[in-house]
C-alpha cells in the first residue's frame, strides 16, 4: 500500500483530496460544490430525502439541479471523463478488457428508502475504506474524523461510541498480552461483528471494544516498523470456536489475536505489504491481498500458501468469501473484480469491470444472493449470482460522496 510522508496526515473526505486528476478547468464544478453547501447549510432540515420525496421527483441525493443550469446526467458524464484512477503499476489494460463478462444492466434489486446528508464519514487513507459497517438493516458504524460513531436509520441520529482522540487506557489485562496505553489514533480500518468491535490504526495501531461496555478493552501498537499502519482487521471464530481477531499490516505480516486473552496466536510473514485478509466460511483459508499482482490462498492454521492467483495486473484491497465457500472475489486497482473458484483455481471463475476507478470494497450478501463492488468514488455496483455464480444482471447506484443513503 501506498505509504504517506506526511507526518501531519489530514483526514481527507473525497478522492478529489488525495486520487491525481489531469488538470482542468474546474470553474463551472466548483460553482456547483459553492451552491451545494450554500443550500444545505442554510436549511439543514431540507438535506433528507424521503422514498415519498423521491417518488414526487425529489433527487436522492437532495441536489437541486433544477437550479444549478447542469443536469445529474451532464455531471455524471463529466465525472467519468475527467477522473483519473489511481495505479502503483502501469500497463496496458487491454487483455484484461477483453476478460470481462458482458453485463445485463439496468435491474433493479433494491428500493430507495432514505437519504441524509448529516452524516459525514471520513477516510485517513485513500486506498482504504473499511471504515462503514452495518450490524443489521438499522445499525451502521462509521468513523467520522477522531470518533467511531453509531447511526440509526431508526432514530435517524447518531452517537459517539470511541474517541480515539484521547487517551486510550486498556481496561483488561492479561499475563502475557501485548496490551499499552495509546492516544490520538488515526483510524485506518475498522470491523464490527455482533457486539465487538476492531480498529487499526495508522501507526499500526490495533484497538478492541466491546459495545455494550465502557472503555476499551484491548488496545496496542502491533509494530515499531516506520511503515507499520494497519491496512485491514477481521473478527472470526476458528474451527474450534474460538474467537479470534487478524490484522494485516503494511509490514508484510498478519497477526492473529485469542479475543479473549489478546494474546498472539499466529503470525504470518509475507514478501509484500497486506492490504487485506479474509477468512472463508470454513474458516480453513485465508486469502491474502496486498502489494502484489498475485493474490494467495492460504491455510489459516500453518500460514502455508496454497495457492497462487494470477489475473490481476496492479495491487489489490478488497476480498470476500461466497457463504459457500467456494468462491472468493478480490477487488483491484486494475479496476476489476475477479471471482475464484477455489476448486479450480488454474484461472479466474470471472472479470467484473468497474465504470472508472479502482474496486475497494467487495462484500457478498449473507445468503449469497448479490455482490456488491465499491468503487472509490460514485459507483457502487450490485451484482445477481444466482446463475451458477456467473453474474448475470447488475443494478448500478451512482452516490456522490458526502451522502449516506439507505436502500432495503
Amino acid at each position: 500500500m501506498e505509504r504517506f510522508q506526511n507526518d501531519d496526515l489530514q483526514y481527507v473526505v473525497n478522492d478529489f483530496d488525495v486520487e491525481p486528476e489531469p488538470p482542468r478547468d474546474t470553474a463551472e464544478f466548483d460553482s456547483i460544490y459553492s451552491d451545494f453547501e450554500d443550500d444545505f447549510e442554510s436549511s439543514k432540515p431540507k438535506t433528507d430525502t424521503s422514498a415519498e420525496d423521491a417518488r414526487n421527483g425529489k433527487d436522492i441525493q437532495g441536489i437541486p439541479w433544477e437550479r444549478l443550469n447542469f443536469t445529474r446526467d451532464r455531471y455524471r458524464q463529466a465525472r467519468v471523463r475527467q477522473y483519473r484512477n489511481y495505479e502503483n503499476l502501469f500497463g496496458s489494460r487491454e487483455g484484461m478488457e477483453k476478460e470481462c463478462l458482458q453485463i445485463e444492466k439496468g435491474k433493479s434489486f433494491y428500493d430507495f428508502r432514505f437519504n441524509t446528508r448529516l452524516v459525514k464519514s471520513t477516510i485517513v487513507h485513500f486506498q482504504l475504506r473499511n471504515l462503514l459497517w452495518a450490524t443489521s438493516k438499522h445499525d451502521v458504524y462509521l468513523m467520522e474524523n477522531y470518533s467511531v460513531m453509531h447511526w440509526s436509520s431508526l432514530l435517524r441520529r447518531g452517537k459517539e461510541v470511541l474517541n480515539v482522540a484521547k487517551p486510550i487506557v486498556p481496561s483488561l489485562k492479561h499475563p502475557g498480552s501485548l496490551s499499552q496505553q495509546l492516544s490520538r489514533v488515526q483510524i485506518s480500518t475498522m470491523a464490527v461483528k455482533e457486539n465487538f468491535m476492531v480498529a487499526g490504526g495508522f501507526q499500526g495501531e490495533l484497538i478492541c471494544k466491546y459495545l455494550n461496555q465502557p472503555g476499551v478493552a484491548f488496545c496496542t501498537k502491533l509494530t515499531t516498523d516506520d511503515n507499520a499502519i494497519t491496512n485491514a482487521v477481521d473478527v472470526y471464530c476458528n474451527p474450534s470456536g474460538a474467537v479470534r481477531v487478524m490484522a494485516a499490516n503494511n509490514d508484510a505480516q498478519i497477526r492473529i489475536f485469542d479475543a479473549e486473552t489478546f494474546a498472539i496466536v499466529n503470525r504470518y510473514s509475507f514478501d509484500w505489504s497486506v492490504n487485506n485478509a479474509s477468512v472463508s466460511p470454513d474458516r480453513k483459508l485465508l486469502g491474502v491481498l496486498g502489494d502484489s499482482v498475485e493474490s494467495l490462498i492460504v491455510d489459516a492454521q500453518s500460514g502455508k500458501v496454497i495457492s497462487s492467483l494470477k489475473g490481476h495486473l496492479d495491487y489489490s484491497f478488497a476480498s470476500d468469501w461466497h457463504p459457500d465457500g467456494h468462491i472468493l472475489a478480490t477487488g483491484n486497482q486494475d479496476t476489476s473484480c475477479r471471482l475464484w473458484d477455489i476448486r479450480n483455481l488454474s484461472k479466474s471463475l470471472a472479470v467484473l469491470k468497474g465504470r472508472m476507478g479502482a474496486i475497494r470494497g467487495v462484500k457478498f450478501t449473507s445468503d449469497g444472493r448479490f455482490m456488491a463492488m465499491a468503487e472509490p468514488a460514485d459507483f457502487v455496483h450490485v451484482f445477481d449470482t444466482k446463475s451458477g455464480l456467473e453474474p448475470r444482471t447488475v443494478s448500478t447506484c451512482k452516490c456522490e460522496l458526502y451522502f449516506t443513503c439507505v436502500l432495503e
